[in-house]
């Protein structure tokens, strides 16, 4: 599979998957493009041990997680007023809530959640978080239910 053909088909996946970890737009499409330059340089390493998906989903998973970990170290300080900007990209506000929601999950929880979404198979979600097959199934019935009871409290 060239790159080309990798982009195409799993740049909404991957995009997707950013949004779930750090709920904004432009952060999200910066790290599923540092996801994508990290894909290229590494293409010739492949090994093909796992589907090239669950090697995709990997590296987008470690390049969300490193993130969030380089943001939560460095202090943080307003935007003034004058500068800040105010271009919400638009989205449906259901999925808007949906992302907010992911958001606040567990990281775990966040990367399962967001593979399942992409219609990844548990087994393949397994072998990317390290977890048995019978957990992640146990795991995603248990994340639908807290994400159904937040859609309970979001449309009343």
């Amino acid at each position: 599979m060239s790159f080309d053909d990798i982009y195409k088909t799993y740049w909404n996946k991957v995009f997707r998957i950013c949004m779930g970890y750090v709920n904004d737009h432009d952060w999200a499409k910066d790290i599923a493009q540092e996801t994508f330059v990290t894909i290229w340089q590494q293409l010739p390493k492949f090994r093909h041990e796992a589907a090239i998906g669950t090697w995709i989903f990997r590296i987008a998973s470690n390049h969300c997680l490193r993130q969030i970990e380089r943001q939560n170290r460095m202090p943080r300080s307003e935007m003034p007023e004058q500068m800040a900007e105010h271009n919400e990209p638009s989205k449906e506000p259901q999925v808007q809530f949906l992302y907010k929601c992911i958001a606040e999950l567990p990281e775990t929880d966040r990367i399962i959640i967001s593979l399942e979404l992409e219609d990844v198979k548990q087994a393949e979600i397994a072998k990317i978080v390290g977890l048995s097959e019978t957990n992640i199934r146990v795991k995603v019935f248990r994340i639908k239910e807290k994400l159904a009871k937040k859609f309970e409290g979001y449309e009343d």
